[in-house]
């Protein structure tokens, strides 16, 4: 009796202590914001004892993601700082023998390639480029390191200037562009300029160029065992600038260039690895289908091209970054229901997943995401986060999980964060299962009415997931339940549903199945109908726009790059030969009508909701000229409006700390102008 009275007193403080400790919890702020940190790009040692991954966190002094280099035991115990000195660094690999380390980081030059020792401590410099290299890959004996990098094309002078005398100022010269592909969204306006492969002896020395022709040489590149040969995919078709699916298969030799085709088929073929016994190359495949959605399967073949097979038949997901993890077995990723997993195939076809989960590695908004490594022999190594946490570091080997590292504890175990739930729902247009989840603010209480977000995500051939999102934490913590769902189009649950949207976005298919989450959470309570909020950003932004032409059920929108009026939009931006083929059935020229009817722009006459239009000022993906024609037609038919452009960013206007949180802030301020108070959800007066 003394014993159970103990035990109803221990529970009893217990349950208080946990109680207070709730209690001294805060929400998340926009200050948290720069105290994020996330794992990402594991990198596994030679022995399979080690890893090495960059340690990304949000620096408040240059308002930059800045990464670091750690190395974590995989047994769990040892972790510590490899590469932390200022700055931000990338890529690092290790030498097949295990004594060095690969990695670039900024220097006056432009970017350096450096070589770190890990018996001295020692680093250094072995090369510094005007232009930043890719994929950095060891040749099998340690002694060089291939990698792609851009080179300066020649192009056809149309005039020839007059002499500027010493001294005169004279104006900017024209710009001459006479190629399909001249700007890209992070970038812009870009030179003229190829990407080729190149070879460097791994203690410095001169860099040797291995490719030629005004071509484009894939990043992914893989060493045959002896060294002899590079595999690597690229379109070298004389076409190639205006083909979006068509990529091949290549070899090359490392000492005299030699230039083998392997893969001739229609579609793409990329990411060729080569098995341990160099007899096998896996690559993934996909066809040149014109269609929104074409999934990507893992295949094996000869080294001469030979004997193609696809391991991954019936998958029916976009199968991603092949391993070997032994001359019989690939590892893979694949999407399924808003979550990335890492499958593993043999050579004869077996199929299993080997972890679930993966992700983390973006933390704006909860898109499936993540990155893993794997060796022969050895664990595999992946991030992996939840819905209250950014990506973390795990191995796995068998059935047993570790995880290696703990980044957010000191901050994240200290806030009252919204709580995630799962939900699914029918929708209104035919009855088709949508997964959608939920996060509730901090004190949320059941039976309770609050005010209710929809975000949308972009794409619209993406997907959101049960994973960690500071923007929708600190939009539940501002008191809003907050509700996301993976529409028709989303990615992860097969080519049929991926492909609904297939001349149809935006239209009244997919919002239906954002009202159906919308009218699922009025159903259930805790949404407060007379409280109701629409946002979202790139194609979360246009189906925003479209839906405020068809309903005027919100209080307020918010559209992040927004897509405005097709017309204009697909001549204009810089992803227009892909979107042409694969999403419209034709050029605008042609199918006007088309473009017309899926623009929002149609349907502004009917708008009547106070917007918000948000859009980076070199936005090239979305750009702004599509804001300020919605902005315009709406202060036109007297709408309450506001456009909030950002300054020097292109469509990644989260890609800044600063610049999340301003996206968050303009959000909430906007809605809470236009918030009505509900009289139901108030104290009953004294």
């Amino acid at each position: 009796m003394i014993a159970f009275a103990t035990l109803i007193a221990s529970l009893s403080v217990t349950a208080h202590a946990q109680e207070t400790a709730k209690t001294n919890l805060r929400p998340l702020t926009a200050e948290d914001v720069f105290e994020l940190e996330w794992a990402d790009d594991p990198q596994v040692s030679p022995d399979g004892r080690q890893a090495l991954y960059l340690r990304r966190f949000n620096d408040i002094q240059t308002d930059r993601t800045l990464s670091h280099v750690w190395i974590v035991d995989l047994n769990g115990n040892g972790h510590e700082p490899l590469l932390a000195g200022e700055g931000s660094y990338r890529s690092p690999r290790w030498s097949p023998d295990g004594t060095r380390i690969a990695y670039m980081r900024k220097v006056e030059a432009g970017t350096g390639l450096f070589v770190h020792y890990l018996a001295s401590g020692r680093e250094a410099l072995i090369a510094a480029f005007e232009r930043s290299p890719r994929g950095l890959t060891w040749s099998p004996d340690s002694a060089r390191i291939a990698f792609t990098m851009a080179v300066k094309g020649q192009s056809e002078k149309l005039v020839s200037a007059p002499s500027k005398p010493e001294g005169a100022q004279w104006a900017e010269p024209p710009i001459v562009i006479d190629r399909a592909r001249y700007r890209t969204n992070g970038s812009g306006f870009v030179e003229l300029a190829y990407d080729h492969v190149f070879i460097l002896p791994a203690e410095g020395g001169t860099a040797r160029q291995l490719t030629q022709g005004d071509f484009n040489h894939g990043s992914d590149l893989a060493f045959t065992p002896d060294g002899s040969e590079i595999f690597f995919s690229a379109n070298r078709n004389p076409d190639w600038e205006l083909q979006s699916r068509e990529a091949d298969i290549f070899a090359i030799g490392v000492a005299d260039s030699s230039l083998r085709n392997v893969t001739s088929q229609p579609g793409v073929e990329a990411s060729p690895k080569v098995s341990p016994d160099g007899k096998r190359i896996a690559f993934l495949s996909s066809s040149n289908e014109r269609v929104p959605f074409v999934p990507t399967n893992v295949f094996v073949m000869a080294p001469d091209g030979s004997g193609q097979r696809n391991l991954t038949q019936g998958l029916d997901r976009r199968a991603g970054d092949p391993h070997w993890l032994s001359n019989s077995e690939i590892a893979y990723t694949f999407q399924n229901r808003g979550e990335n997993h890492i499958g593993v195939v043999d050579t004869s076809g077996g199929r299993r997943v080997a972890a679930e989960g993966i992700g983390g590695t973006t933390i704006g908004r909860p898109y499936v995401s993540g990155a893993f490594d794997a060796r022969p022999g050895a664990r595999i190594v992946y991030t992996k986060g939840s819905a209250a946490r950014p990506a973390d570091l795990f191995a796995k080997r068998g059935s047993r999980e570790v995880q290696l590292t703990s980044l957010n504890e000191d901050l994240l175990a200290h806030r009252d964060l919204g709580q995630l739930r799962s939900f699914t729902y029918p929708s209104s247009l035919d009855g088709l299962e949508i997964q959608g989840w939920m996060i509730t603010p901090p004190g949320y209480v059941e039976g309770k009415t609050y005010p209710l977000i929809i975000e949308i995500h972009g794409g619209p051939h993406l997907a959101y997931g049960p994973h960690f999102s500071a923007e929708l934490q600190r939009m539940a913590a501002a008191g809003y339940v907050v509700i996301y769902d993976n529409h028709r189009g989303s990615i992860g649950y097969g080519s049929k549903f991926a492909n609904l949207l297939q001349y149809k976005y935006s239209s009244p298919d997919d919002f239906a199945d954002h009202m159906s989450a919308v009218d699922w959470a009025i159903a259930n309570g805790f949404a407060d109908e007379n409280n109701l909020f629409i946002a979202g950003g790139s194609a979360g932004g246009i189906a925003t726009a479209y839906a405020i032409g068809l309903t005027d059920r919100f209080n307020a929108a918010v559209a992040a790059k927004p897509v405005i009026n097709w017309v204009s939009k697909v001549l204009t931006a810089d992803s227009y030969i892909g979107q042409i083929q694969n999403q419209f059935p034709g050029p605008p020229w042609e199918h006007l009508d088309h473009y017309w009817e899926r623009s929002p722009l149609s349907l502004v006459g009917n708008v009547t909701t106070p917007t918000m239009l948000i859009t980076g000022e070199v936005d090239y993906r979305t750009p702004i000229s599509e804001t300020e024609q919605f902005y315009q037609a709406l202060q036109l038919l007297r709408v309450p409006s506001v456009m909030v452009r950002i300054p020097g960013s292109n469509h990644g206007i989260a890609s800044r700390p600063s610049r999340l949180n301003a996206k968050t802030d303009y959000t909430l301020a906007w809605f809470e102008k236009h918030k009505v108070q509900d009289a139901a959800a108030q104290p009953p007066a004294d």
